[in-house]
């Protein structure tokens, strides 16, 4: 047999000749969906790009068992669950465009039993996946409303798309203006946040920017070349961003005192080395300039040097040690238990819900539970050796929905293996370690095993905080805040931050669909 993890062992690089990835498509771009801000970002990797579009795009518009209003309003509450006003408000338009009654709108009181019955499994694979059984299916299935298997399969799959694109949104730091769809575009170079108080005052007075068209390759290619020249006092962001301060009130760690510091190293107490904010909303662009100009002279205090993990990286390589089995499961449940004592980036009180978005939420209280303290709900491990996406989930979810598996499984295997061998600034460097340690760590934060991983390398290329925004990425993405973006990996492009917050996106994509597949298989036999 072979696992899902042997599937992507080779952790191999994609030609990335990037004047000919943009138009070597073989598909009509106005068939697809607009290009809002959120696909100009990920159109920093024209290849995953594609393959991301080609997705949504068949879920969303191309054949399939859902009729489209269900769609579109999966994909609203599926945003809900998060809090992300950005794709909430964007699919409500999209929802009305497509014939939609505005009386679903108005909320879940609203809608169809049919569709109301689907709540709970969007409520458990957003949070707690491993708490899905066959029964949820079974119910589903049964009486007056029910679904078929090749409709609970399309729903998963919606659901667990747009659970995994608002991580995307908010761990990129894109946060949506709430007084309609118009948002930021991203420019075809990246402002600086070092620019004089005049010019930033100039700029909150100017008109909005006129919609751009996506970030050509080209214009992507210039944008590596001036942020490897940029000085380190002039941080680059993805270009206009508004600053989301996570809810007012707040305070939001200090990754800039000592104390924190000290924190963020590999070792150390699991504590948060938190302090007050320097500022909240009201703060403007002087304070996060000062923020990012002391993240950039002070790398190492914010994780590991690019250098110092190359060389973890190669000495990880060069050991070729074997462990037991009972030492890597030993590994596994240690990582596991530290991601546990781990807070996110943003500890504290849950947000109140915005009156926008809190009709389309149902048990708002329900939220992630680390998978280690699961405790009295008696759920092992997931292991990959058991049910793998290569072998069970792949040929599952395309013989109940025909097609999808093909398009899922290309967009997982291109976030996988994307890689262009560089590595802030720095070329010709194999990056397989890192991003196979992201992408494990990810599922392990939601329960699953890859048997014959060494999680010891998590501990040994992933630091403390970096492994604080993938959680709150994960688990409480709507926490995250522009700040956070900038406080980790701060000597890598953004590109390639883009890069790792792709991975975040596709590693837990794959997660829940792993959970809700083995779940449907168990109730078909």
């Amino acid at each position: 047999m072979s696992y899902a993890v042997d599937y992507f062992a080779d952790m191999g690089q994609i030609s990335q000749d990037c004047s000919s990835a943009a138009t070597s498509t073989d598909f009509d771009m106005d068939d697809l969906d607009d290009l809002d801000q959120v696909t100009q970002v990920i159109g920093y990797h024209p290849h995953f790009h594609d393959h991301f579009l080609r997705t949504q795009n068949f879920i969303m518009k191309g054949d399939g068992p859902l009729p489209n209003d269900y769609r579109y309003y999966l994909a609203i509450i599926a945003a809900a669950r998060h809090q992300c006003p950005y794709l909430v408000k964007r699919y409500e338009k999209e929802f009305i465009n497509q014939g939609g009654s505005s009386e679903w709108l108005r909320g879940l009181d609203h809608i169809p039993d049919k569709l109301r019955a689907i709540y709970d499994i969007n409520k458990i694979l957003a949070h707690r996946p491993w708490l899905l059984r066959k029964e949820h299916i079974e119910l589903l299935t049964k009486g007056i409303n029910s679904w078929s298997l090749s409709e609970v399969v399309h729903a998963m799959v919606l659901l667990s798309h747009f659970h995994s694109l608002s991580s995307f949104v908010f761990s990129c730091g894109l946060t949506q203006k709430l007084d309609g769809l118009s948002s930021p575009k991203l420019k075809s170079a990246p402002a600086t946040l070092g620019a004089p108080a005049t010019a930033t005052a100039a700029a909150a007075t100017a008109p909005p920017p006129q919609p751009q068209p996506l970030l050509s390759v080209a214009n992507a290619a210039t944008v590596v070349r001036q942020t490897t020249t940029t000085p380190v006092h002039q941080k680059t962001v993805l270009g206009e961003i508004s600053l989301n301060t996570g809810g007012a009130g707040g305070t939001k760690p200090d990754y800039n005192t000592q104390n924190a510091a000290s924190n963020n190293g590999s070792g150390g107490a699991p504590g948060d080395g938190a302090g007050p904010a320097a500022g909240g909303g009201g703060a403007g662009a002087a304070a996060l300039n000062g923020y990012l100009a002391t993240a950039q002279q002070l790398p190492q205090q914010h994780g590991i040097s690019v250098e110092a993990l190359m060389e973890r990286m190669k000495v990880l390589s060069q050991n070729q040690d074997e462990c037991s089995e009972a030492e890597l499961s030993s590994r596994f449940k240690n990582v596991e238990m530290q991601t546990a004592e781990l807070a996110a980036v943003t500890p504290g009180p849950a947000v109140a819900l915005p009156p926008n978005i809190s009709h389309y939420v149902d048990d708002a209280n329900f939220i992630y539970q680390d998978f280690a303290r699961r405790g009295a709900e008696n759920v092992n491990t997931f292991r990959i050796q058991d049910y793998s996406w290569e072998d069970h989930g792949y040929s599952l979810v395309d013989g109940l929905y025909n097609d999808v598996g093909t398009y899922l499984d290309e967009k997982f295997r291109s976030a996988y293996n994307l890689t262009y061998c560089t590595m802030g600034g720095i070329k010709n460097v194999d990056t397989s370690k890192f991003r196979r340690a992201i992408w494990n760590y990810i599922q392990c934060i939601y329960g699953i095993r890859h048997d014959d991983y060494d999680y010891g390398e998590v501990n040994q290329l992933l630091v403390r905080p970096l492994k604080m925004f993938i959680k709150t990425a994960c688990c409480f993405p709507e926490r995250i805040t522009t700040k956070d973006y900038d406080s980790v990996l701060v000597e890598l492009q953004d590109s390639e931050k883009v890069h790792v917050n792709l991975m975040i996106m596709e590693a837990r994509n794959q997660a829940e669909l792993l959970y809700a597949l083995r779940e449907i298989m168990r109730y078909m036999t």
